[in-house]
């Protein structure tokens, strides 16, 4: 499963006129019944909402006043996210005689008196924002706002923003939709957020967010692929200076070469997946990765590392991991793997994560004589190996791109794409040097590209003289948590 949760506005998103259609509520809970997560992310306040929407028990959080209070259901539990509004403020818009909501953290009112609330923030000299929603006029502590309190929901339920769909149909839902991974307007939605969107329905309303309900029911939205690409991990340019992006969120690579042109391509793709926001889960037979700035470490040179501890580890979404199997016996590794294979299929089906595992040496850790089925069809994996004849089959036929380094790039891609059963491929007139590759996505027009790769920058690297025992002291205080 890769979308674990479902944040909803409510007021021209799921309500019509104020209301939920039973029919709408049924498709919600039918959704909820599947194992993800309901969020609800409103303007209103939540005595309001409470007042109006018994169906609110359905979702496991309600963040309320445009993302300023939240709500568990279960217990009745509030909490609130952002200070209350200044009173000089409050006191001076209701001397204005304008109308006015007061809510926790929000004020609120209406078109045309947007003037009157920013003269009075400017009169009396506050740090406020004030957050438009069609006629309506919201008035918010800084850096509040649906995406931040969509936050603090994911953080309480241990999810990810990069496994959340996001819908909406207003200007103040711009920042929660961008915040997720997968963006929907209505199609009674504000034309800028239409256009911001990863779809829009047909249908108005409730209606139209059935569509996605349905959908991820039937395939975790496979048919309804993202109009444009969001977050796109960057191979590199190519030699017209084009971005070369891995094509699709349901990829598979298979990196070939020596270790010495093969790690840079590794550290890259990694710095980019954290900088994007995705877990990843690391598999490091020779201790390459040990230095990696912003990933926890587990073994050492000396240690093997902990099983549970890195399945605790993971269990948190903005935790990345780092396995290294060099203190492993050479003829341990494939079973270790074997050991660690069945717990992340686990916890990628019921969290959508860790959302890329990069294997290292693949050919020694899911060799041709292992029982590599689990890894047929698999997604979001990088396998990275400087034999790739020696690898599973299922891996080999699993594949969606390749990218091979080297003076021998050529070569070694077009004995790939005969043993995989690949055309066999148009290559540039000149071979990689030093940070470049030959890249081929099999399902894309594009033909193989020569490819300039950044190397990793420093940014991700710590220094080689911090003790590497520090990544087993984290573990220790992550199994502890």
């Amino acid at each position: 499963m890769r979308y674990t949760a479902l944040a909803l506005d409510y007021d021209g998103t799921i309500a019509k006129d104020g209301q939920v259609a039973p029919h709408v509520q049924a498709g919600l809970e039918a959704l909820k019944a599947s194992g993800r997560k309901l969020v609800l992310v409103t303007g209103r306040e939540l005595e309001e909402l409470l007042g109006i929407f018994p169906g609110i028990t359905a979702f496991d959080r309600v963040i309320a006043e445009n993302g300023a209070l939240l709500y568990r259901p279960a217990t009745g539990e509030r909490v609130e996210l952002g200070e209350p509004p200044p009173r000089s403020l409050t006191e001076a818009l209701r001397a204005s005689g304008i109308p006015l909501a007061v809510g926790h953290t929000i004020l609120a009112t209406v078109r045309p008196h947007e003037t009157v609330v920013l003269e009075a923030i400017a009169r009396l000299g506050l740090e406020q924002q004030v957050i438009f929603n069609k006629g309506a006029v919201m008035v918010l502590p800084p850096g509040c706002n649906k995406a931040s309190g969509l936050k603090h929901a994911l953080a309480e339920l241990g999810l990810s923003p990069r496994n959340v769909v996001a819908g909406g149909d207003g200007e103040n839902d711009h920042a929660m939709l961008e915040y997720a991974e997968y963006a929907v307007a209505t199609a009674n939605g504000i034309a800028t957020l239409k256009d911001a969107a990863d779809y829009v329905t047909r249908a108005t309303h409730g209606d139209g967010i059935l569509e996605v309900v349905r959908g991820l029911l039937d395939d975790d939205l496979r048919e309804l692929p993202p109009k444009r690409r969001r977050r796109a991990l960057f191979l590199g340019k190519d030699a017209e200076g084009a971005d070369i992006a891995i094509p699709s969120r349901r990829t598979s690579l298979l990196v070939a070469g020596e270790p010495r042109d093969t790690t840079g391509i590794a550290l890259t793709l990694l710095e980019r997946l954290c900088a994007a926001g995705y877990q990843f889960c690391a598999l490091d037979t020779r201790g390459d990765y040990l230095d990696f700035h912003g990933a926890v470490v587990f073994g050492t040179l000396d240690h093997p590392p902990a099983l549970e501890e890195m399945l605790t580890a993971l269990d948190k979404p903005d935790v990345q991991t780092i396995a290294c199997l060099a203190a492993v016996p050479a003829a341990e590794r494939a079973a270790f793997v074997g050991r660690l294979r069945q717990p992340l299929r686990g916890l990628r089906a019921t969290t959508g994560r860790p959302h890329w595992i990069l294997v290292d040496e693949a050919h020694e850790l899911v060799p041709a004589s292992a029982q590599a089925e689990a890894y047929e069809g698999a997604e979001n994996v990088i396998f990275v190996t400087s034999d790739p004849a020696a690898l599973a089959p299922a891996v080999l036929a699993a594949v969606d791109g390749i990218a091979t380094c080297g003076e021998h790039a050529g070569a070694l891609l077009e004995s790939l794409a005969l043993a995989i059963g690949w055309p066999a491929p148009t290559l540039p007139s000149r071979v990689p040097r030093g940070d470049e590759a030959l890249v081929w996505f099999r399902k894309s027009e594009r033909p193989v590209a020569l490819v300039r790769i950044r190397a990793a920058g420093k940014e991700t690297q710590i220094s080689r003289d911090e003790p590497r025992e520090k990544s087993a002291e984290v573990g220790q205080v992550l199994r502890r948590a």
